[in-house]
């Protein structure tokens, strides 16, 4: 695709930044070939910028040509039926290694998958998010080299991690084929890459798992806000949390306190308002939990993600069913039109 010729200040500091669209995914940062940008709790300039437009041309919220990626990952553009977008098949899977089953937080998928292209030599690392050793509960990127590493990470934080950094550690430091992990906006990040082409990010990537994502939240409102401060909960006391119609949070000694999702709206990261994506439809492969309990729902999209799942279930690593319970599937659409609606609100 022709490359835009703008501006950092013009492009994204004027469109996406003060606009409050930014999603802080870092693809500016780590595709900026002048090291013009830095992160410090999201994108800045730090040095001339060359008005190259590789960063407007790469950004998640800016002028984003959503048929032109999926004609590059699928061959094809959507049709008007695909509601929660393109995709091979549609199952529910949960883990049989017993390290995974403790940490995990559904059925473990998409741990089993990475753990399984890790040991197989597929891939080399996996670009994820693990927990701030400094801040409990706080989402940070993490690079991933071994089943250690990858069970350390298991489970979803509720806090924004830009992966993307992790990525970028990954391919300086030559570590080889990597899976990347993330939520809509970061996939579709790494898709814009891919397009440019910036070679050393595209070359590296071997496939994609994206998450299911309604919103992510600040971590000082959630963390300091609501569960400290109005909760009165210890953090040291929390085994993980998780969203199933309500924001439920368990405890070690096995209590879980349910609290109402439109008390903890108000914690949400405001760009997640305009974004369209629910399922993470420009993955290889999306997961989430969705209404399950013990189980992952997984929407295989692409020729290399049924290719990496099928080894998988090869290792008999997950218990596979096909989706039979139609709820499940109307909720997906559900959620997937509402973040379609909620967008097209914002913007309209």
């Amino acid at each position: 695709m022709p490359i835009e010729k703008v501006s950092f200040e013009d492009s994204l500091k004027k469109h996406v930044i003060d606009s409050k669209l930014c999603t802080g995914c870092a693809a500016c940062v780590i595709s900026c070939p002048y090291n013009s940008l830095g992160y410090i709790e999201g994108p800045k300039i730090v040095n001339e910028c060359k008005s190259c437009g590789i960063c407007a041309n790469v950004c998640p919220r800016y002028k984003v040509p959503i048929v032109s990626i999926e004609r590059f990952i699928f061959g094809r553009e959507r049709s008007a039926g695909e509601e929660f977008g393109i995709y091979r098949r549609i199952l529910m899977a949960r883990t049989r290694d017993e390290d995974i089953i403790k940490v995990c937080q559904d059925g473990g998928a998409a741990t089993s998958i990475l753990i399984s292209a890790l040991e197989d030599g597929v891939i080399q690392g996996a670009a994820v998010s693990g927990e701030d050793s400094a801040n409990p509960l706080k989402a940070t990127p993490m690079l991933a080299l071994s089943k250690k590493d990858l069970l350390r990470c298991s489970g979803t934080r509720y806090t924004y991690s830009p992966n993307l950094l992790a990525f970028r550690s990954g391919v300086q430091n030559k570590v080889g084929k990597m899976a990347f992990v993330g939520t809509p906006c970061q996939i579709c990040a790494i898709r814009r890459i891919q397009m440019v082409p910036i070679k050393k990010y595209a070359d590296a990537l071997k496939f994609t798992i994206g998450l299911f994502c309604s919103e992510s939240f600040v971590y000082d409102g959630l963390v300091r806000g609501l569960l400290q401060g109005k909760l009165n909960v210890k953090l040291e006391d929390i085994a993980r949390i998780n969203i199933k119609g309500k924001f439920l949070i368990k405890m070690k000694d096995g209590q879980v306190r349910a609290v109402s999702l439109k008390d903890v709206k108000e914690y949400a990261c405001g760009f997640c308002d305009t974004c369209p994506d629910f399922s993470a439809e420009l993955a290889d492969i999306s997961v989430g939990g969705l209404g399950l309990e013990g189980w992952t729902l997984i929407i295989v999209r692409t020729e290399i993600g049924d290719e990496i799942l099928r080894s998988v279930e090869a290792k008999k690593m997950l218990e596979i069913k096909p989706l039979e319970d139609n709820k499940i599937m109307e909720l997906l659409v559900k959620m997937s039109k509402r973040k379609r609606e909620a967008f097209a609100g914002k913007t309209g």
